[in-house]
């Protein structure tokens, strides 16, 4: 897999600590071991070192003494992260005693890690339900300043070089908010740009998708397009971004000058914005079957930290594959 391989060598170069909640999970294990020896990401792990170590002499494991680790139960910052979790949280009447429970909770303390600045992200899902996995995050790390909501991206991989980037797009949001509004939708937008820079290494062209363009049908859910795209352009005024675009019109540079003249986006998007999730879920899998394109994610956007889930079906290669992208989530945002 070309681009992840690209993935990996970026990471390499900065080597994100990325913690893995999920530490005695098998594949999990596998995984880390395959990243430990690759060597683009150091890893820790939570769990009790001995059982760890058991489990990785069981699966014949070579790298895994590589790794940190750490015992939920038996830790040297114990107090520090229930103190934090505390004052995270005392708005909501978090006591001392409901802290010191929490914190013995795996994805719980990964999210308090990387709030404390002991890591740079984490993955997890393999073992856990996603509500179990983001309740954590939202509540610890909470969303990127200026950024209402959290969306799911996909870096879309097509064996047709003419669209895009060279074959490469970002689709959003296909995972996470049903509905948005005109402001979310500008944040997912704007989300988006940080996903095609840190993970695609594209320079973001952004088109906000319709069934208009460019006022060819009126309509209420036409409207909230035009608006996003124009709150989006006075949050972050450098934004390469036009809207409402015919997904036709965003990629296919002849019809893109027919309906939409003088636009610098029509014809040459490569980050497209869906109206809603039904619309983008929709698109990223008839692109993934019937074009045979890699869909490579989701990737969780709008996090203040880098914190992925997994589907609990997931494959040893999945969990590498989700590691170097938070890594190269992580190391964008250390910039």
């Amino acid at each position: 897999m070309e681009f992840i391989e690209k993935l990996k060598e970026k990471a390499n170069q900065s080597k994100q600590r990325i913690v893995l909640p999920e530490g005695l999970e098998e594949r999990t294990l596998q995984a880390a071991d395959v990243i430990l020896e690759e060597g683009f990401a150091e890893i820790i792990l939570i769990g009790n070192a001995i059982a760890i170590h058991d489990e990785a002499v069981r699966l014949k494991l070579r790298h895994i003494d590589k790794a940190a680790i750490v015992d939920p139960l038996n830790h040297d910052k114990i107090d520090t992260y229930i103190n934090l979790l505390v004052e995270l949280r005392k708005n909501k009447g978090l006591t001392k005693v409901q802290a010191a429970e929490l914190v013995k909770d795996p994805l719980y303390l990964s999210v308090l890690m990387i709030k404390n600045g002991d890591a740079d992200g984490e993955v997890a899902g393999a073992d856990n339900a996603t509500g179990d996995v983001l309740r954590p995050a939202f509540q610890i790390v909470k969303t990127i300043p200026g950024i209402s909501v959290v969306s799911g991206a996909f870096i879309m991989v097509l064996k047709d070089k003419e669209f895009g980037e060279d074959g490469i797009l970002v689709f959003a949001d296909c995972a996470v908010h049903p509905d948005p509004d005109a402001g979310q939708l500008a944040d997912i937008a704007i989300a988006s740009s940080m996903t095609a820079r840190s993970i695609a290494g594209i320079e973001p062209r952004i088109a906000m998708l319709s069934f208009s363009t460019k006022g060819s049908a009126k309509h209420a859910m036409v409207d909230k397009v035009v608006e996003a795209t124009e709150k989006a352009r006075s949050l972050q005024p450098d934004i390469q971004i036009d809207g409402e675009l015919q997904v036709d019109a965003a990629l296919i540079a002849a019809i893109g000058q027919k309906k939409a003249p003088g636009s610098k986006i029509a014809g040459n998007a490569n980050v497209l914005v869906f109206p809603d999730l039904q619309s983008g879920n929709i698109a990223y899998k008839l692109v993934q079957r019937l074009a045979h394109a890699e869909a490579i994610g989701p990737v969780l956007q709008g996090m203040a930290a880098p914190i992925n889930d997994l589907s609990r079906g997931c494959s040893v290669s999945d969990i590498v594959n989700l590691v170097a992208i938070t890594a190269n989530q992580a190391a964008g945002k250390s910039k």
